[in-house]
This record gives structure tokens, sequence and C-alpha cells, in this order.
């Protein structure tokens, strides 16, 4: 991560993936694709502190973006005006939601997502999260649509027994 080289590479192989978890955390385009160009900018400036043996690049490039984005989400805080000025904030899915509760209700239902199966978490993600049809998807797992209904289901029942025990009200 000391040239630009490695930077490139590590954008090519990384920065997909850290767009798109920062898409969910914060729900907003402008500011995942802003957290991500910050995240690459500190990984350049602090490349000589990337230690191989410690953790993947993978790992380290996520825990830069994620403190880049609790940075993101306090400077939004700290000016909500400038929301306005960029994007229409009754347009937003959770308008009048505060970004950093948002923020943190998305990483409970990960973490409680991460405690279900496989197949439970699979068929939620698609069906629920992604809202896409239950034909579609079971198509897409050669399941019966019976089937992918039930881990659905289940799954979303599991999904609650796992937000109570982390003590959290679905």
């Amino acid at each position: 991560m000391r040239d630009e080289i490695a930077v490139a590479r590590a954008y090519d192989a990384h920065g997909a993936e850290l767009y798109r978890f920062l898409l969910r955390s914060l729900g907003d385009a402008g500011s995942a694709q802003d957290v991500v160009q910050e995240t690459f900018l500190r990984a350049w400036r602090a490349g000589d502190r990337f230690d191989p043996s410690l953790g993947s690049l993978r790992t380290w490039l996520f825990s830069i973006a994620r403190n880049a984005m609790l940075d993101h989400v306090r400077a939004a805080g700290v000016r909500p005006w400038q929301v306005a000025l960029v994007d229409d904030a009754s347009a937003s899915p959770h308008a009048g939601d505060d970004p950093s509760e948002r923020l943190l209700r998305g990483w409970v239902v990960e973490e409680a997502l991460r405690r279900l199966s496989a197949e439970h978490r699979t068929a939620i993600v698609e069906t629920y999260l992604k809202d896409r049809p239950y034909a579609e998807v079971a198509a897409e797992m050669d399941l019966p649509v019976g089937t992918l209904r039930s881990r659905v289901f289940y799954g979303l029942k599991a999904l609650r027994v796992a937000m109570d025990e982390m003590g959290v009200e679905p």
C-alpha cells in the first residue's frame, strides 16, 4: 500500500465490496462513495503500517472503512444542514432517522444474520432484504418455492431469537 499500483490493486480487489458494505450501512450512494475514497486515501497514507502477518489486507481496509464511516456519520451529525444541500431528506426511506441509529441498526441486523444458518441467511437476504420475488430466488437456488418460503419463515423466527439473545428488540 506504499505506491499507486498497490492501491489500485487493492481497490480492484476490495473496492466494490467496501462500497456495498458502506452503502448498506449509510443508506446513501454518495456518502458511500465518499467514504470508500476516504478509506483508500487513509490506507495509502498509512501504507507503512500495514502488516500482513497481523491480518489480511481486506480486514485492514474494512477497519479503516469502519472508522472513516463513523467519522462521516459524526460529521453529518454536526452539519445536518449539509444533507439538504445534496439530497431531499423527505425522499429518504428513513426520513427523520438519526444516521448513527440507522448505522447501529444495520450492524445489529448484520450480526444477527451471521448467527443464522447459511440457508436461512441466504433466503432472508435474497427475498426479504433485497425484495426479490420468491419464484426468481427459488429458481436461482434450485429449490421449490414452498421450501424457500419455509426457509424465510423459520429464518425470520431464528433472527428474532438471535436479536433477543443480543438484547435487542427487532
